[in-house]
C-alpha cells in the first residue's frame, strides 16, 4: 500500500471495525517477518496471535499488516527493506519506532484503531510522532501468545487510536477483563520533574495549565538507572530472540550492530537491572500515592525529521522518558497535543499496576481541555 504504512494489504474478518496490526503478530496464513529482510522466507504462521484471534470474533475487519522498525529493535521506524512510513500528518518527521506503520495507518485513516507493541517506549513514541492516541497496557494485562519475540519481560500488545474512546473499545476486544471506568469528576496528576527541551516543556506547561487538572509535584529519582536497565535487559532478550539473525547478510545493518552490542550484555549486568526494576516499580507505586495519574511529556523533543534519523545513536533520547514505565510493568497512555511550532508533544499518563481502566478514564476526562489535533477532532466528529 502506498507510503509504506500496511506492507501486507488484506481484508480479513467482519464488517465491524477496520484494524491493523503489526508485522511482529501472527496472521494465520501469512509470514511474520517482523520488518526484516532476514526474515523474508518465515513460514507462514499457524495459527492467529490471541489478539488477531479477539479482534476477528469481534467481527473487525484486518486491513493488513503495518510495517515496523526491523525486529521491533529501533525508535525511528526507518526501514531500509519494507520502507519508512510516511508521516501522514507530519511530513518529512519519522513516524517513531518501533510500531511505525500502526500509528501511521491510524493518522492516515486507514484504520479505525491499529495494534503494536511497546518494550521500550513502541507505542507511545509513535503514537506521540504521529500525533494519535497509544496505550501500553500493564505488563502481562494483554495476551502476547502469537507476538514476537515470544518471550520478554517488558513487551506489552496495545492500541492506537484517534480518541480514548477507541482506544476503551479496542481494549475491551482484546482484554477481556477490561470493563470501562467510570469519568472521574476531578483529574489529581502528579507530575513528574523531568528533563525536557526548553520548547517542549513550555507546550507541555502550557498544556497542563489550560487544562482541568490538579497538580501536585512528584519526583522520581530512579529514572536514570532505570532507562538504563531496560536498554540492558531489552538487548539480552533481543539477542537470544534474534541473535541467529546476524548472520544474514539481509539484516539492515543498524539493526545488526544493534544487536552485537547487545550480545555484550552480562549476567551480573541483568542482575543489576532486575534489582533496578524492583525499586522503580515501589517508587512508581510510592509516586501515584494521592493522585490519579503520574503526567510527564511522551519525548522530551520533538518529532525529529527524516534526516535527524541518521543519528541512530542521538535517536535514542525520543525514549528517555517512556522505557521506565516498561520496566516497571505499569500502564501508559499517549495523548497528542497540538502545539504554536506546529508539530505536536505528546502527554503521558501512567497509572497504577492493573488500573488500566481507570487510567483511560483520566484521559478521558483530561482531554477535553487539551488542544488536540484538529484532524482528530473532525475524525471523532465524523
Amino acid at each position: 500500500m502506498a507510503d509504506a504504512i500496511i506492507i501486507q494489504a488484506m481484508s480479513l474478518g467482519g464488517d465491524g471495525l477496520r484494524v491493523a496490526v503489526k508485522d511482529s503478530l501472527d496472521i494465520a496464513g501469512y509470514p511474520t517477518r517482523g520488518g526484516s529482510a532476514a526474515l523474508a522466507d518465515a513460514p507462514r504462521a499457524a495459527r492467529h496471535a490471541d489478539v488477531v484471534q479477539a479482534v476477528l470474533d469481534a467481527g473487525c475487519r484486518i486491513i493488513g499488516k503495518a510495517n515496523m522498525h526491523e525486529l521491533a529493535y529501533g525508535v525511528t521506524g526507518v526501514n531500509g527493506w519494507t520502507g519508512t512510513p510516511a508521516n501522514p500528518s507530519y511530513p518529512g518527521h519519522v513516524p517513531g519506532g518501533s510500531s511505525s506503520g500502526s500509528a501511521a495507518a491510524v493518522a492516515a485513516g486507514l484504520c479505525d484503531f491499529a495494534l503494536g507493541t511497546d518494550t521500550g517506549g513502541s507505542i507511545r513514541t509513535p503514537a506521540a510522532c504521529c500525533g494519535v492516541f497509544g496505550l501500553k497496557p500493564t505488563f502481562g494485562r494483554v495476551s502476547r501468545q502469537g507476538a514476537h519475540p515470544a518471550v520478554s519481560s517488558l513487551d506489552c500488545v496495545g492500541p492506537f487510536a484517534g480518541s480514548v474512546a477507541m482506544l476503551e473499545r479496542a481494549m475491551t476486544i482484546i482484554d477481556p477483563t477490561f470493563e470501562i471506568a467510570e469519568t472521574p469528576a476531578t483529574i489529581r496528576l502528579g507530575r513528574v520533574a523531568c528533563a525536557a527541551d526548553p520548547a517542549v516543556a513550555q507546550a507541555f506547561d502550557a498544556a497542563l495549565a489550560g487544562s482541568a487538572a490538579h497538580l501536585t509535584e512528584r519526583t522520581l529519582p530512579g529514572m536514570d538507572a532505570a532507562f538504563a536497565a531496560n536498554i540492558a535487559i531489552i538487548g539480552a532478550e533481543t539477542w537470544a530472540a534474534f541473535g541467529s539473525l546476524t548472520a544474514s547478510p539481509n539484516m539492515g545493518e543498524d539493526v545488526r550492530q544493534r544487536l552485537l552490542n547487545a550480545s555484550k550484555v552480562t549476567a551480573d549486568d541483568l542482575a543489576k537491572a532486575e534489582d533496578v526494576r524492583a525499586r522503580f516499580r515501589a517508587e512508581v507505586d510510592a509516586a501515584l500515592e494521592g493522585v490519579d495519574a503520574l503526567v510527564l511529556p511522551t519525548m522530551p523533543v520533538f518529532v525529529p525529521t527524516l534526516e535527524d534519523a541518521a543519528d541512530a545513536a542521538a535517536m535514542l533520547k525520543l525514549t528517555a522518558l517512556v522505557r521506565q514505565f516498561n520496566l516497571s510493568g505499569h500502564p501508559a497512555l499517549s495523548i497528542p497535543v497540538a502545539t504554536p511550532t506546529g508539530l505536536p508533544i505528546g502527554i503521558q499518563l501512567v497509572g497504577r499496576i492493573g488500573g488500566d481502566a481507570a487510567l483511560c478514564a483520566v484521559a478521558r476526562a483530561l482531554a477535553p481541555s487539551l488542544d488536540i489535533p484538529t484532524y482528530l477532532q473532525r475524525e471523532e466528529q465524523a
